[in-house]
């Protein structure tokens, strides 16, 4: 395919995902079914021009004063990939298989716009409903945290030290040209181009042996700070798929109990063949027979109790940017709700000096401070270990991240901007 009719059957996906609100990897696959002359190269370039037009959906429409589905597309060609009004001109031709002609008002706002005058939420591309809870969490910074989580994300890769160090890793994977991250001690990074296919780490020989795992860096620096000990008796909470359960595992070598579960069976089924890969040999699947998860005996036992907890999912809109204009105030709510109930019912398991260790993947101070002191209001046999305490896990690495990071008084919060992993929050709560 040229790449005007890639920019074309973009267009077409964008009008499934926005005037139907179909999901983006659901119309991406229909589209794909629908068009099978389309080759491997070709779905990942028009992957990558869906996915890029939902990161700048906001400022696009904005810059061509329209937010239909060409509007978006066309603005984010300038806004995301830096091409001039001539250049685009060349893909939106009118000719066969390539978009309609530019108009001469499209043309204008290519060659003159920009975002000068913009709200917060349009040059920070996130929804309109969402500046306010933006506002508490970053004030007058909130445009530019908004831009930076509508940047495309790296492929992160965390090296499981049950088989190997990351020296070994690099080697066995230097085909993909992995970079050590600039703060996990586990971590691989590899840089993607905006039409580059996400390479089949899956098929790697490492990945198959149980060396890596893929895994943002602000994931495993999340495992890192719960401070997880060789000896000690674990439970994760809400394990899912498993992936912070792993690290924890190899965090511990091996030795005292970990325990995973979740409330809904569904999420943890891929976990089993993920721990026989990874080597881990101290963790026992608590699958629930019920609505209630069978790990009443553990009650009082547990040194850490981590809490990968539901979460509006703010922190990961680069990865998956359709996300963030599907997303609705109930939806908030609710993530509030399961959050506060998860935290009361942790702390059945800690026992006395033990922690919990609360973690979501959003933005929002509303599920993360405010939600923490609302805990510490109900519980005050619990204090929240200082944010500076927690980063010393990091080593000598640990001054220059309190740096970047932001170190507030409830735990951690990472960002795009600020840390360059997705959005993590960490609080590491303490009981008397």
């Amino acid at each position: 395919m040229t790449p005007a009719a890639r920019l074309q059957a973009a267009i077409e996906v964008l009008t499934a995902i926005l005037d139907e609100r179909r999901p983006a990897p659901d119309a991406l696959k229909s589209w794909g079914q629908a068009h099978r002359f389309a080759g491997s190269g070709d779905r990942a370039a028009i992957g990558g021009l869906v996915f890029d037009a939902l990161r700048r959906k906001a400022s696009s429409a904005y810059l061509m004063g329209a937010d239909t589905p060409r509007a978006v597309a066309l603005g984010m060609l300038k806004r995301e990939r830096g091409m001039d009004a001539e250049a685009i001109a060349r893909l939106a031709s009118g000719a066969q298989y390539a978009p309609a002609a530019l108009s001469d008002d499209e043309r204008a706002r290519l060659e003159t716009g920009n975002l000068d005058g913009a709200p917060a939420h349009v040059a920070g591309d996130y929804p309109e409903w969402l500046d306010g809870p933006f506002a508490q969490s970053f004030g007058d910074q909130r445009a530019e945290e908004g831009a930076a989580l509508a940047s495309r994300a790296p492929l992160d890769l965390r090296v499981n030290t049950l088989k190997g160090e990351r020296d070994k890793a690099m080697a066995q994977l230097a085909d993909l040209k992995p970079e050590p991250t600039p703060w996990s001690p586990w971590g691989l990074r590899i840089m993607l181009g905006a039409d580059a296919k996400a390479p089949p780490v899956h098929a790697e020989p490492a990945f198959i042996k149980g060396l890596v795992e893929v895994q943002d860096e602000g994931s495993q620096l999340a495992a890192l700070f719960s401070g997880a000990k060789p000896g000690e008796q674990v439970l994760d909470l809400c394990a899912g798929a498993g992936g912070k359960t792993l690290a924890l595992a190899a965090m511990m070598a091996n030795k005292g109990q970990l325990f995973a579960t979740d409330d809904d069976k569904r999420r943890l089924a891929p976990i089993h063949d993920r721990l026989t890969r990874s080597g881990a040999r101290n963790v026992q699947v608590r699958t629930p027979k019920s609505i209630h998860t069978e790990i009443d005996d553990l009650k009082g036992r547990m040194d850490l109790v981590l809490i990968d907890a539901p979460c509006t999912g703010t922190g990961a809109w680069r990865r998956n940017p359709d996300a963030k204009w599907r997303m609705r105030p109930g939806a908030l709510e609710q993530r509030l709700a399961d959050q506060a109930g998860i935290l009361d019912r942790a702390t059945e398991f800690v026992k006395p000096g033990g922690r919990i260790t609360y973690i979501t993947c959003s933005l929002l101070e509303a599920e993360n401070g405010a939600q923490v002191r609302a805990f510490l209001g109900r519980h005050p046999g619990y204090a929240a270990e200082p944010a500076e305490e927690t980063a010393k896990a990091l080593g000598t690495a640990a001054p220059a991240f309190a740096r970047a990071a932001r170190l507030v008084p409830e735990g951690i919060l990472m960002t795009p901007k600020s840390a360059a992993t997705d959005g993590f929050f960490v609080s590491v709560l303490r009981r008397s």
